[in-house]
């Protein structure tokens, strides 16, 4: 049996829907309230001691962090691949995700939380708002950094540059094949959907507005009958109690 904690509007949790859905694997759907701060209650951090989603849980196992979750259901579920088999395409895709880990999946953390989340800790003292910082095991630095009033317009316009530099890379490649990675749907346009759904919510579309190839992937995204699926009602209404 496959169970997914998630949250709704969490981007690391749309990407593992995406891919469940995708392969159609059966899963079992617990889902986590932020507002409620489910993934710092004691009985999730046993699951995962990072107090962060999604949790995948396979027959008893765990499976912690969105990548490795794809992965893993790869490896598991080979039917319906989201991976080439050509070892250097499967690489290049690799690469691909990496670097989506690595840039515009925490650039796109710095606009959201100041349009957002920070609505949730307005009636927090300073010091209230450091105690609950210090709570969270992966994202305190972050969250201290934000501070109750929101990150600098500064380091959100570097943030969003990101973004704009990521829409440019995935532009070019998209003259070679039909999606970013390969000409088949992979990893890859899982992993760096959320940001650009994300991206739209918060009214950035027009970042791509001068890249046709990249208007179009986005596109054909949203056809796939499993983008509905994945964001469902409720999972792009944010807001303070998000």
């Amino acid at each position: 049996m496959l169970e997914l904690y998630n949250a709704p509007i969490s981007t690391c949790s749309q990407k593992v829907r995406m891919a469940l859905a995708e392969k159609q694997i059966d899963w079992v759907d617990h889902r986590l309230v932020f507002s409620n701060f489910d993934q710092l209650k004691p009985e999730y951090l046993k699951l995962n001691p990072n107090g962060v989603v999604p949790t995948l849980v396979h027959d008893g196992g765990v499976v912690v962090d969105s990548s490795v979750i794809n992965e893993y259901l790869e490896d598991v579920f080979p039917e319906r691949p989201l991976r080439p088999a050509n070892k250097i395409e499967l690489a290049h895709m690799r690469a691909w995700r990496q670097f989506i880990d690595e840039v515009p999946t925490p650039s796109i953390r710095y606009p959201s939380f100041n349009a957002y989340f920070v609505q949730k800790y307005a009636h927090y003292t300073d010091e209230e708002f450091r105690q609950h910082a210090m709570r969270l095991p992966v994202r305190r630095d972050f969250y201290l950094k934000m501070g109750r009033g929101g990150f600098p317009q500064a380091e959100v316009d570097a943030a969003i540059q990101r973004l704009r530099d990521t829409l440019e890379r995935m532009e070019r490649a998209l003259e070679k094949t039909q999606w970013i990675a390969n000409d088949m749907f992979t990893l890859a346009d899982i992993s760096v959907m959320p940001s650009i759904v994300r991206m739209e919510d918060l009214s950035l579309q027009g970042q791509w507005k001068d890249l046709p190839r990249v208007t179009d992937w986005y596109r054909r995204l949203q056809a796939r009958p499993t983008f509905a699926i994945t964001y469902y009602p409720g999972t792009r209404d944010l807001g303070p109690t998000c």
